[in-house]
């Protein structure tokens, strides 16, 4: 039994409720954070503090916490929980009210909700053996830079590439990658150089992405940060994916096609070690 944080409060969480009428709820009205924490500490959690502040800008919401405020709940959430291994779970929305499409007469306090989820993070089986992926269009809204919890597409497309034997999809546009369904995306070239896309209102603005990235070039690797296309993808030496769940993920498979030698590669096996020393060294 968990213990959770629901709008000032901690409680197990077969007690924890939210209002009917919660715009996270009746819109998806919310944005939301996923923290890493390894050997019960937080990684990059001033990153994602930041970014998470940004989505609310963008969505025109006030966040009433300060981030010493937010650090001492994740803080608390993990030691209540004894969470050595997994992620914490943010969530803010705009708050309740009586539905309507139009939120600009609300006055209330925002809804926040946060819950530890344990999961092994370093001994990974995609890690280790690689995931396999499937293409498909890229047909979220256009910001997919704010990251809220309108997530269903993502899910939808999760599931579809588990029903055909995959682990993941990667979304195109306009014959280009744009990211994972829940990730960003990279290619390997024969010169080992590292190919993103560069970041716009196209692609979330991973924090792990910025993390990895800053390690490369301390590493010495050349990064380009451009669209590539469907057939870079398939022809390149190296595929991964970053994210604060999986860290480093190399990808070994693309709609049936092996990547390369069709094993995890040395560059993103190299990134994903070199990331986590960095990152249980600035760990909160």
């Amino acid at each position: 039994m968990r213990t959770v944080y629901v709008n000032g409060v901690y409680l197990p969480e077969n007690q924890a409720q939210i209002s009917i009428f919660d715009r996270g709820f009746l819109f998806a009205d919310a944005v939301y954070e996923v923290t890493a924490v390894l050997g019960g500490k937080l990684l990059d959690f001033e990153a994602h503090m930041a970014r998470l502040k940004r989505s609310m800008y963008e969505l025109d919401m006030t966040l009433p916490y300060a981030d010493e405020d937010l650090l001492a709940i994740h803080k608390a959430l993990v030691e209540k929980n004894d969470l050595e291994e997994g992620l914490v779970y943010l969530q803010l929305t705009r708050g309740a009210a009586d539905r309507d499409f139009d939120f600009s007469e609300m006055t209330g306090e925002p809804g926040i909700v946060l819950f530890t989820q344990a999961k092994p993070l370093i001994a990974s089986t995609l890690a280790q053996r690689g995931q396999k992926i499937i293409l498909a269009d890229d047909l979220r809204w256009g910001r997919s830079d704010i990251k809220t919890v309108q997530l269903l597409y993502s899910s939808l497309m999760k599931t579809r590439a588990k029903k055909a034997g995959a682990d993941d999809v990667w979304l195109c546009r306009d014959g280009k990658i744009t990211e994972g369904s829940s990730n960003n995306a990279y290619i390997v070239t024969e010169n080992n150089e590292i190919i993103t896309r560069e970041l716009s209102n196209d692609i979330l603005h991973g924090i792990t992405r910025s993390a990895v990235l800053k390690v490369a070039k301390l590493h010495q690797m050349k990064v380009i940060e451009r669209a590539f296309t469907i057939e870079e993808l398939k022809s390149a030496k190296e595929a991964f994916s970053t994210s604060a769940s999986g860290f480093v993920n190399p990808v070994v498979n693309v709609d049936g096609l092996a990547i390369g030698d069709g094993v995890p590669g040395a560059v993103s096996s190299t990134l994903r070690e070199a990331y986590l020393t960095e990152s249980r060294r600035t760990a909160s």
